[in-house]
């Protein structure tokens, strides 16, 4: 009755005490307030796995063509290319955004520098590096030490892993290992392979600094001005390398991997990873991302013909099992 009475308020006489009119008034409120639904909750964290899984088989494909440019264009012009082809692929629809929140963008400029330098500026520059002595097999399989990583960032956080998602992590790992060492845990790591961890702790810091984004400042906003920054870091480092190294040839072998890089594994894949880590966390977020050495391994075998065997099958069903069961949210 409470209920009722609070949407069509009729004429009452006066309480007598204040004590039946703090009643009423807790009644009121208590009824009105409603706890969001399972259902929305659970169709916000589907749409974030789905979300970093996007952004992990578009990440798996830019390690190939990583690869590609390697002998062809320098690590630092590759990676400047590649983000100002992302501000030209974004600028349609983030101009906007980002001049109405300039404001705002100047009041967290410290925050988004910070996610600028590890996510776009010293990630990308560290891959591309990377790729010059190592495979892109090898380059995918490695990353996936980043979840370990996000997962320590989200506990120092104060947030609950669980047993059932620890226990899924390290079932991932022990398939990434396994997979990484042809069947040993005891791996032999070349000089790309540790240009490859450290990219993986930038990620993984970068990952970690989105859950802090400040509520008010636009996702779109926030991702321009990311790129933007990233490519005026990048911007010294350029014109070093194009006196000493000098251009690239441009050509359909260069622009094409450039193109990639820049439009879906830095625009699409970047803002579908930021909204997935708004949804679900960067440790939820991270486990997916597990899943990255499976599809390097499947575009290896689609486009390069290498065949994974029955090790390769055996690590990919620990990963794909390990996700699978980090993934599920509890009650």
């Amino acid at each position: 009755m409470s209920l009722i009475t609070a949407r069509h308020p009729t004429p009452a006489p006066a309480p007598e005490d204040d004590t039946s009119t703090t009643n009423i008034t807790t009644t009121i409120t208590t009824t009105t307030e409603k706890p969001v639904p399972a259902r929305k909750l659970a169709r916000g964290a589907g749409l974030g796995v789905l979300l970093a899984l996007l952004a992990t088989v578009v990440w798996s494909g830019s390690f190939v063509a990583t690869r590609d440019m390697a002998d062809t264009v320098p690590p630092v012009q590759a990676v400047f290319w590649r983000w100002i082809i992302a501000l030209l692929a974004v600028a349609p629809f983030a101009a906007r955004p980002f001049l109405r929140q300039w404001r705002t963008v100047r009041r967290h400029l410290g925050f988004v520098a910070l996610a600028s330098l590890f996510g776009v500026a010293l990630y990308n520059t560290l891959v591309h590096q990377a790729g010059l002595t190592t495979s892109a097999s090898n380059m995918g399989m490695i990353m996936a030490a980043s979840p370990v990583i996000m997962a320590v960032y989200a506990r120092l956080g104060g947030e609950r892993l669980g047993a059932r998602r620890i226990l899924g992590m390290l079932t991932a790992a022990l398939g990434v290992l396994l997979l990484v060492g042809k069947g040993s845990l005891a791996v032999d790591f070349a000089a790309g392979d540790l240009w490859m961890f450290a990219a993986a702790l930038s990620f993984a810091s970068y990952s970690a600094l989105l859950k802090r984004k400040p509520a008010e400042l636009d996702g779109l906003a926030f991702l321009f001005t990311t790129f933007l920054l990233g490519a005026l870091m990048l911007a010294p480092a350029y014109a070093v390398s194009l006196t000493v190294q000098g251009g690239f040839t441009v050509g359909l072998a260069t622009v094409g991997p450039l193109l990639y890089v820049g439009v879906f594994s830095s625009a699409v894949a970047f803002f579908a990873w930021n909204k997935a880590i708004a949804l679900v966390g960067a440790a939820r977020a991270g486990v997916v991302y597990y899943l990255q050495p499976v599809c390097v391994a499947l575009l290896s075998y689609a486009l390069l013909g290498e065949r994974l065997g029955l090790l390769g099958g055996a690590s990919m069903a620990l990963i794909l099992g390990g996700v699978a069961l980090a993934s599920v949210r509890g009650r």
